[in-house]
């Protein structure tokens, strides 16, 4: 048999396909093995080398800023860090002090963790460092609390009297919260509840005389838990009010029918339950089932369905 022959033509032709197909090789190795190079340089790859898996890798790159990832990449891998970024308040101004704060109380759940650091409980309820005064272009939406204050010269503008047949005497409010409260009181009482104040403006004097006389029954501490201190009071900023019915008191207030009818429904007059119960680590005070703040009717609303304290939702949505 003969061996076939390739002309010359053919051999170029040949050889130079030869030479491409090397040449195309080599090439998508070169850039395998520099892609791989440039990978190894990225974050994503660096947290893996920490531990993170390739998911948790991304979520961090994707939710935290450069520095705050740096972080993570240059310690040894934090067992924390990927639930609080699950956590649906999670703030990242606010990363340092939640890790700080898991460290010092490890006993706590992370959706504490989180709400306890945004409202700033983990620092001492009145702290120098942390006060402030309260930003007042908030209106009926100000947030006055144990680090948020007035000024004790601070008088509302529309201060108005409270009808007598829904509050006791030498009652008052800003009008905005009047309004609110006595459409409330004349729906709750078509449902044969009767709902009256008790407790309503107060200037900074009239808190006080109030925060004194727990002073003098208990000293700081025992006056804290149930007063506001002078300039802290919601009670001064004409938004707050205490809500009672006949022949109910402070100790009872929470089984009666008014109250149960406040808490299915006082959010649709723009009123929320200001101090909850078991949210006393959070709000700074014991639980008032009495004591109603007017936010307005579309954050009362929020406020309500979120099941949140004002205090977490002030800080995850307006501060």
């Amino acid at each position: 048999m003969k061996k076939l022959k390739l002309k010359k033509g053919a051999k170029i032709i040949l050889i130079i396909i030869v030479v491409i197909v090397i040449l195309i090789l080599g090439t998508c190795f070169g850039i395998k093995k520099y892609n791989e190079y440039k990978y190894k340089q990225t974050n994503e790859y660096k947290l893996t080398v920490v531990g993170y898996t390739l998911d948790e890798s991304k979520k961090i790159i994707n939710k935290l800023n450069d520095e705050n990832e740096l972080y993570f990449v240059n310690n040894p891998k934090n067992e924390y860090i990927i639930k609080l970024l699950d956590e649906t308040y999670f703030m990242e101004k606010n990363l340092s002090e939640y890790l700080d704060y898991i460290e010092e109380n490890n006993s706590n759940s992370l959706q504490d963790v989180v709400a306890i650091v945004n409202v700033h409980a983990n620092k001492d309820w009145y702290d120098e460092k942390t006060v402030k005064s309260t930003d007042l272009s908030k209106e009926e939406k100000i947030l006055v609390n144990k680090f948020n204050y007035l000024d004790k010269s601070y008088v509302p503008k529309d201060i108005v009297n409270i009808d007598l047949s829904y509050a006791y005497s030498d009652n008052s409010a800003t009008k905005i919260t009047n309004d609110a409260y006595i459409n409330m009181a004349v729906a709750a009482k078509k449902e044969g509840i009767q709902l009256l104040v008790n407790s309503s403006y107060r200037d900074c004097e009239s808190q006080q005389e109030a925060y004194d006389d727990y002073y003098y029954s208990g000293g700081t501490e025992y006056a804290d838990k149930y007063a506001a201190r002078p300039g802290y009071s919601e009670h001064q900023t004409g938004l707050a009010l205490d809500i009672f019915t006949y022949n109910s008191t402070t100790s009872n207030f929470d089984k009666t029918d008014a109250f149960n009818w406040l808490v299915n429904n006082s959010y649709k007059y723009g009123f929320i339950l200001r101090y909850p119960k078991d949210k006393e680590y959070l709000t700074g005070y014991n639980y008032e089932s009495w004591h109603y703040r007017y936010v307005g009717v579309e954050t009362a609303t929020k406020v309500h369905e979120l099941g949140i304290t004002y205090d977490e939702y002030y800080a995850f949505f307006m501060e």
